[in-house]
């Protein structure tokens, strides 16, 4: 049966960087018509085999041998690999927000002759694509205009025009709602339907048990095994990708939880740009000593806002209402003042607000407390050191030293040292915005672990979390919030998915 030729082997591949082996004889075999899935923790391996796979790792710079459709291929760059039909579509999707969805899908691929572009067959063509993805969008349509789940949509249409064989998902839902990550998958079903092959690395093992024809582990750059559709479970998958059972994904906990500490009280915000539009209305809520508090919501319920507006108002205009800490009514005009007064924030995006990719480990590390680590206005680099060094270990980042590049780690590590920045600024209230998004199931365990020391510790947290298994494995209360206003509380015992989804779907007005 067609199904059951190999389309792909990767044989033996094996990526060295200076001083870490990332890939050590990976082997994978992708047949045609189906959807393969790798899993693996964060700096397993997966997105640098891919790398491999399409030809930003050229060939020399990695041992091991690739064959497609049985022809041994040596890709000098992306464009070779793209020519034989092997198309990847990155975490961080790489299209121009200024150009239309039509320039987007054929930029680098003009539809056009005697170096003269046809817009009429541009946009006719784009149109048609948009139709086999789903999306129902002008071709002339702004990408900025769109939403992300309509932008990865975008992003697989591209990838048609180039007459894909083999398309490559890197975290394809990681940042897209429940609805968009459902309509995807569902697309990616039809297309396979449709003789496409395709391999997808995702972290949410319930979508790969979903869609997913095989699935391969990789840990610590090296293949465990791959599992046919019936040996697929989310149980097996962990064990494989961690080396270990977690029998409990969320670490137990006796909690200790004291008095009030910390309450805001009719908070509102206004849209920073359309200043007559109210994001967050009238929000009441309070955290206790010891206490991890939650907040559900749908994407655009006013969560993030309410955070950013507390931390400093780092979000919105015309900011009103009052925040008591210990009693004390606190004025927090900016994030500084914020920090001060004992909040802190991890942002949702690590990567835009969180971190300093391009500086080292040990100077994100120190950044919002860099007054721990000088005198008279001069960082100690020894003292720097120290306490990076200190909680590489407490927080097993997996790196051979703080003077790494912090854009060089994994997504796990990575938000391990936004934690690790946050926890040395040693905030009475740490508000976690999505803290495991993009992250695997072993370091989310680590995370929750951390969470749980922090509260036995009296800290407070306040958890904003899409992942309602999540919001209820973890928390003692949950306010649930909708178009920015707070439409339920509920205790821990009586948190059902059900429950906060009511709530979720509620208006007041």
């Amino acid at each position: 049966m067609k199904a059951e030729m190999v389309l792909l082997e990767m044989k033996n591949i094996t990526k060295e960087f200076p001083g870490v082996k990332a890939l050590d004889a990976v082997n994978l075999k992708v047949k045609e018509g189906e959807i393969h899935a790798i899993c693996g923790e964060n700096g397993a391996g997966k997105s640098t085999l891919m790398k491999v796979l399409s030809g930003v790792y050229s060939h020399g710079t990695y041992t091991g041998e690739i064959l497609f459709h049985q022809q041994v291929c040596e890709f000098k760059n992306i464009r070779q690999s793209e020519e034989l039909g092997i198309v990847i579509i990155h975490q961080e999707l790489a299209l121009v927000p200024e150009l239309t969805i039509a320039e987007n899908i054929y930029l680098g691929n003009e539809q056009g002759t005697n170096g003269m572009i046809n817009w009429n067959e541009t946009i006719r063509k784009a149109g048609e694509l948009l139709g086999k993805v789903g999306l129902k969008e002008s071709p002339e349509t702004l990408i900025k205009d769109i939403g992300v789940g309509k932008q990865q949509l975008v992003e697989i249409a591209k990838a048609l025009a180039k007459n894909v064989k083999l398309l490559i998902l890197d975290e394809p839902t990681a940042a897209l709602n429940e609805k968009d990550s459902e309509n995807l998958l569902k697309l990616l079903v039809e297309l396979k339907k449709q003789g496409m092959t395709a391999i997808i690395i995702s972290h949410k093992l319930n979508e790969i048990k979903q869609i997913a024809d095989a699935v391969t582990i990789i840990r610590d750059g090296q293949t465990i095994e791959t599992l046919a559709t019936d040996d697929i479970t989310e149980d097996r998958i962990i064990k494989g990708m961690v080396g270990r059972s977690l029998s409990n994904r969320y670490p137990r906990r006796k909690p200790n939880i004291g008095n009030t500490f910390f309450e805001i009280k009719n908070w509102s915000t206004f849209h920073p740009v359309q200043s007559e539009r109210q994001i967050v209305k009238n929000v009441t809520l309070h955290i206790r000593k010891g206490e991890i508090v939650g907040i559900a919501g749908l994407m655009g319920s006013g969560r993030t806002e309410l955070a950013m507006s507390i931390f400093g108002r780092s979000y919105g205009k015309k900011t009103t209402g009052k925040i008591r800490k210990d009693g004390k009514l606190l004025d927090l005009p900016d994030v500084s003042k914020a920090i001060l007064e004992g909040i802190a924030y991890v942002s949702e995006d690590r990567k835009e607000y969180g971190l300093i990719l391009m500086n080292d480990i040990k100077q994100n590390i120190t950044l919002a407390s860099l007054n721990k680590v000088a005198r008279q206005s001069i960082v100690n680099d020894h003292q720097e050191f120290i306490v990076a060094e200190d909680y590489r270990k407490k927080m097993n980042i997996k790196t051979p030293s703080v003077a790494q590049i912090t854009g060089n780690l994994s997504g796990g590590n990575q938000q391990k040292v936004v934690l690790s920045k946050w926890m040395f600024s040693d905030p009475d209230l740490l508000i976690l915005d999505e803290p495991t998004r993009g992250i695997d199931v072993g370091a989310k365990y680590e995370i929750y672990t951390i969470m749980n020391q922090l509260a036995d510790h009296g800290k407070g947290i306040l958890l904003i979390s899409s992942e309602l298994p999540e919001i209820i494995g973890l928390c003692d209360r949950i306010y649930v919030m909708s178009e920015g206003e707070i439409t339920g509380e509920v205790d821990r015992s009586e948190a059902t998915q059900e429950t906060l989804m009511k709530f979720m779907t509620k208006s007041r007005g």
